[in-house]
């Protein structure tokens, strides 16, 4: 499984964590250079909160792009 953006790979595993039919990457597979910190977060009742990441790669950014989830 890999994730790509603007022709980058910004995550790659052979085996991803997979909830309700989801795929999620582990922190160790994701490529951290293009991520820029978390501006917005939000909070989910059953999988606790969640921190949005923007991506910028060769100067175009895609906001709130990937994310990660502290368990509740």
């Amino acid at each position: 499984m890999k994730a790509i953006w603007n022709g980058t790979v910004l995550a790659e595993r052979d085996e991803t964590v997979v909830i309700e039919e989801n795929h999620y990457f582990p922190a160790d597979a994701i490529n951290e250079e293009h991520l820029k910190p978390p501006l917005t977060h939000t909070v989910c009742p059953w999988k606790g909160e969640t921190f949005y990441f923007s991506t910028e790669i060769e100067g175009r950014s895609n906001k709130d792009a990937s994310w990660y989830y502290l368990p509740v």
